[in-house]
C-alpha cells in the first residue's frame, strides 16, 4: 500500500506531464515565434506633428515612421536631413518605427 507522500508525488508528476502534453498539442508541436522586423536605413524628408516623419530609404521607397518610445523618453530630436534606422513590419512596408538616429 502507498503512503501519503508517495501518492502526492505520483499525483504531482502526472499533473506536470498532463500540462506539458496539453501545451505541446495547443501550440502545434512548436513554440510560436514573434514576427521578425525588417530594418532599413534612410533619410528624414519631412517632419509631421506628434512624432511622425516621412522617410526616404536607400532603395528609393518612402514610408511614414514614428519615433520609438525610448527615443521619446530621452527626448532625442529628429530633423529633416537626419539619417535614421527604421524597423518595418513585413506586413506593411509603408509604416515603421524609428529606432536609431545616426550622428
Amino acid at each position: 500500500m502507498a503512503t501519503g507522500a508517495e501518492t502526492a508525488e505520483t499525483a504531482e508528476h502526472s499533473l506536470k506531464s498532463t500540462r506539458a502534453s496539453t501545451h505541446y498539442r495547443c501550440t502545434g508541436g512548436a513554440m510560436a515565434n514573434k514576427e521578425e522586423k525588417v530594418e532599413f536605413e534612410g533619410e528624414v524628408l519631412e517632419a509631421f506633428r506628434s512624432g511622425m516623419y516621412r522617410i526616404l530609404f536607400e532603395n528609393g521607397h518612402e514610408a511614414i515612421a514614428y519615433t520609438s518610445g525610448r527615443m521619446r523618453r530621452f527626448r532625442i530630436r529628429i530633423n529633416p536631413g537626419d539619417r535614421v534606422k527604421v524597423e518595418l513590419s513585413p506586413y506593411d512596408l509603408a509604416r515603421g518605427r524609428i529606432v536609431y538616429r545616426e550622428r
